[in-house]
């Protein structure tokens, strides 16, 4: 998203901060190694890698 001034904005879903501070750091970190491939934040990409779906 960019503003009226060309600054270009992330907007950050609230269920991001959730996975990221959950209780099981394996989780948290697999959505970070997740987010680190986006481009742009992809929400089913990052429950995929939190839930461990993503991962053999």
């Amino acid at each position: 998203m960019k503003d009226k001034f060309g600054v270009s904005w992330q907007i950050v879903p609230s269920v991001l901060g959730e996975m990221l501070q959950d209780k099981d750091a394996n989780k948290s970190e697999r959505v970070i190694e997740a987010l680190l491939q986006m481009n742009k934040i992809d929400i089913q990409g990052s429950r995929i890698a939190f839930e461990g779906n993503g991962r053999p």
